[in-house]
């Protein structure tokens, strides 16, 4: 409740003099009378005029006060909040080569690229996301869903080996932007993951990055492994060896991919860097929220003018019956 003139409350002080006003004449009214014995007068009712004597003031004090709120006009209020999310539509692009299998990242690049990948999901939930996997060809492991929980459970399943050992890095991308060119969404992103240099597929990645930027579509390329060498395990007669293999990452591609794109190039050299990139790209590719305040205000005086009206009304009507005096 508000009152949209909230001056004319101060009337109400006017109230307070008035009571003492009345207060004060009463006690001057009031006649004595000198008697030996009050014990004639003890079990003595009082009347019922003697008992709505202040009933008038009353009333009036009261019509006083409710006039002086419907000047100052309450008002009660109703607010409420309109949003509408736009959200973004994105592919993640995961090269799932058998070079993934190193160990320069804990447990191992792919599992490292999936749970960092689960957790952006996790985190975007007005968005529409998919997954796109390649090696020396690629596949949709899943479309462009709002189904995060499918799309985890799909994550999650992923494996090195599931197709021909390669690096078509190049089909990778045309696959996530043929998903991604009919999407209804104002912005499109791919997030594409490798750790090598694109050797196999029909499509070179330069051409799929034009592809890509006719399309409106964002590229964020990220580069895993660390700077020269790193632990790649190899299975053995005598069980699981570890030789160091050299790190290749075609860096210059990425870059390019990036610059054709609007996008951005990162180099994960370990778990703690590849979490902060895809925080990173979380920041850039915020969901477009628009908010809207409404107010609606109702006038609330009515009440208090009617109230007014019927303590006047009952004034009036005891002086002129159990409360009227004869000149």
């Amino acid at each position: 409740m508000t009152f949209a003139d909230p001056l004319y409350l101060l009337l109400l002080l006017l109230v307070l003099l008035y009571v003492v006003w009345y207060w004060l004449m009463y006690r001057k009214s009031q006649a004595s009378l000198q008697i030996s014995s009050t014990k004639p007068f003890v079990g003595m009712r009082k009347t019922l005029r003697n008992r709505l004597i202040h009933l008038p003031f009353l009333l009036t004090t009261l019509a006083l006060i409710s006039m002086i709120i419907a000047l100052a006009r309450p008002q009660s209020y109703n607010s409420w909040q309109k949003k509408s999310t736009e959200g973004v539509e994105i592919m993640m692009v995961l090269d799932i080569s058998s070079s993934m299998l190193a160990e320069d990242l804990k447990p191992n690049r792919l599992e490292a690229a999936k749970n960092v990948g689960i957790q952006f999901i996790s985190g975007r939930p007005n968005d529409e996301l998919g997954l796109v996997v390649f090696s020396s060809e690629s596949f949709t492991q899943c479309p462009l869903t709002l189904d995060h929980g499918a799309l985890i459970n799909l994550t999650k399943e992923v494996r090195s080996g599931m197709i021909q050992d390669g690096t078509a890095i190049g089909m990778g991308l045309t696959n996530a932007v043929a998903r991604l060119k009919d999407g209804k969404a104002k912005s499109k992103t791919v997030i594409l993951l490798t750790d090598g240099s694109n050797n196999a597929g029909e499509v070179s990645p330069l051409t799929a990055a034009d592809f890509a930027a006719r399309e409106g579509i964002r590229v964020y390329t990220i580069g895993v492994g660390t700077r020269g060498f790193a632990p790649y395990p190899i299975q053995t007669p005598f069980g699981i060896q570890y030789q160091d293999v050299e790190v290749d990452i075609d860096e210059n591609v990425l870059m390019s991919i990036s610059e054709k794109t609007n996008g951005k190039y990162f180099r994960a050299t370990d778990n703690k860097s590849l979490k902060a990139i895809y925080e990173e790209i979380d920041m850039l590719e915020k969901s477009i929220l628009e908010e809207k305040n409404f107010t609606k205000k109702t006038e609330e005086f009515m009440p208090f003018v009617v109230a007014a009206f019927v303590f006047l009304l009952l004034e009036f009507l005891l002086k002129r019956t159990v409360l009227r005096t004869i000149p």
